[in-house]
């Protein structure tokens, strides 16, 4: 079956980093979009950043703009989000994305493959 598998939550300090990853199983990130959404406890999705399927566009959410760094291994079929001076308001289920016709669109719908979700506490 094809799908994405998630990795790389945990539980982290303020101002610590953590990368989280995707990895493309039984299909290939190449020429795919790619997007990372989050939902925190008692909010809706919401889109935190995304890179097109040739790299020249990607868009960050303000609140995490400067701090986080999408990226993606074609050969490797892995996407990444690296994580870095984290604060608790990122605390959050995150999940990947990806689609080979829309570039980081709002429509859930309009994505080919989604992960299963991976829990990410920012906490003292």
């Amino acid at each position: 079956q094809d799908k994405f598998v998630e990795s790389g939550g945990g539980l982290v300090q303020p101002g610590e980093s953590l990368r989280i990853s995707c990895v493309a199983s039984g299909f290939s990130l190449e020429h795919r979009h790619i997007a990372w959404f989050r939902q925190a406890p008692g909010k809706e999705v919401g889109k935190v950043s995304c890179a097109s399927d040739s790299g020249t566009m990607t868009y960050y959410a303000d609140s995490v703009k400067g701090r986080f760094t999408i990226a993606r291994d074609n050969g490797k079929s892995t996407m990444f989000l690296q994580m870095d001076r984290l604060k608790p308001e990122d605390t959050a289920v995150y999940f990947c994305a990806a689609s080979k016709r829309f570039y980081c669109v709002d429509d859930a719908f309009q994505y080919d493959f989604w992960g299963q979700g991976t829990q990410v506490t920012v906490s003292a």
